[in-house]
């Protein structure tokens, strides 16, 4: 009884043991990919990891104006050697001497350096926020694409299933002698193209979820599920919305990022400027020595000191003038760069604003014409099977629906892909 029950169970303990090792899905909506993305995608990393080194650099320039204590240990033997003064022999013993020194040095380019350092944060900040905005619509154009794509394998599984069916009836109507041989081969050629078109959409969904993978930032062989539909992405009434919003040049990124460079090109001329300023500098420094309980020999080291000194730069031969000179030309240029910047948001909003207006029409017309062309090919496929259409009707009725098809993907994909820039460059 208990071997026949052991028998029973082996194929469900197979069963459970496959399960286990079946690699796990990801489930993702939209908006779930792109948070995994953000808080897992190496370059959002990386930008991370630069604000934290502008961090570090603002520590390291604010260090420098603390105090600076360094010591060291000395030790000296002479091995026995004595020397003669006024005829009397002095003993060199051994001796040990710790030292400690604090200083602290303040000056002009210290100060405006931790000034520069605060807007070196800053634009990291801005940089790593149009990293993630980046990401964020590279996501939102490879998510749709799946989607898209998807749609398509079906619908041409569907059309390959209505042509094998009018082959299989044509070839049996050559048989029996009631068709030509011709209107078979035809419809065999169609059939072929059908299932290339399939492989070929088929690859490119693949290819897109490799694109995926990387904007998360996991495994190549993580096995992803995309758990939101088409018509819940693809909302165009939203996306026409956004020619209603005024762009904000202080809003957009790349405007912003140009603002810095040309606060921190300023800054650099004061920076510059900062060579004329003099340098205090402060120091206190203690020195003990030992003789290892030995004769104390010639020791003419204080025990104590302390000290100031105020370094006053003079004259420079005009380097100095020359290095202002050049910073106050880069801020020129950096200033223009900005004026550009403005100029070309401004042109880029008109454009975006011309692209999606036109990505909306032409996905209007081609989401129509899929739909009409989808009917056509229906009707001639019945007609077909009454006889009242040729193979020839069908062939390029097949051919222009799997145009149509590809016609709206590249719609579909063009309007999410003006949406998103247009989204991007008003930073809404």
């Amino acid at each position: 009884m208990k071997r026949r029950l052991i028998v029973c169970l082996l194929p469900l303990f197979w069963a459970l043991t496959a399960m286990a090792q079946l690699p796990e899905t990801m489930l993702l909506s939209l908006e779930g990919a792109k948070q995994y993305a953000v808080e897992h995608n190496r370059t959002v990393q990386n930008a991370g990891l630069s604000v934290k080194q502008a961090e570090a650099a603002r520590w390291q320039t604010i260090a420098s104006m603390l105090p600076q204590v360094s010591g060291s240990l000395d030790y000296a033997n002479m091995c026995g050697y004595e020397i003669k003064l006024a005829g009397m022999p002095i003993p060199m013993n051994p001796t040990g001497s710790l030292s400690l020194q604090a200083s602290m040095t303040i000056g002009g380019q210290q100060i405006v350096g931790s000034l520069i350092s605060n807007l070196a944060i800053e634009m990291q900040d801005v940089a790593k926020a149009k990293t993630v905005q980046a990401i964020e619509a590279n996501v939102t154009n490879v998510y749709v694409n799946i989607l898209a794509t998807t749609e398509t394998v079906d619908l041409l599984r569907k059309n390959l299933g209505n042509l094998q069916s009018l082959y299989k009836m044509t070839q049996n109507a050559v048989e029996v002698g009631a068709a030509e041989q011709i209107d078979a081969d035809q419809l065999s050629v169609q059939v072929a193209s059908m299932e290339s078109a399939i492989n070929t959409t088929e690859r490119t969904v693949e290819v897109l979820f490799s694109s995926l993978r990387l904007l998360l930032g996991v495994s190549a062989d993580e096995v992803i599920d995309l758990t939101d539909d088409l018509d819940n992405i693809l909302n165009a009434d939203e996306a026409m919305k956004l020619l209603s919003t005024e762009l904000v040049l202080e809003e957009n990124y790349d405007y912003a990022l140009s603002k810095k460079q040309a606060e921190l090109a300023q800054k650099q001329v004061t920076l510059k400027a900062m060579e004329y300023v003099p340098t205090l500098t402060g120091f206190y420094q203690y020195s003990g020595k030992t003789y290892f309980g030995q004769a104390e020999g010639m020791n003419m080291t204080p025990p104590n000191t302390v000290g100031v000194t105020l370094s006053v730069p003079i004259w420079s031969s005009g380097v100095r003038a020359a290095g202002v000179t050049e910073k106050k030309l880069a801020a020129q240029a950096a200033q223009n760069t900005l004026a550009d910047t403005e100029d070309q948001l401004k042109v880029q909003d008109r454009q975006y604003r011309y692209d999606l207006v036109s990505a909306y029409d032409n996905y209007q017309i081609q989401k129509r014409n899929i739909e009409v062309t989808q009917r056509v090919f229906d009707n001639m496929a019945k007609k077909f099977e009454y006889g009242y259409a040729s193979s020839l009707d069908v062939t390029n009725t097949s051919t222009n629906l799997i145009s149509a098809q590809q016609n709206y993907i590249q719609a579909l994909t063009s309007m999410v892909q003006a949406h998103v820039n247009l989204k991007n460059l008003l930073n809404k």
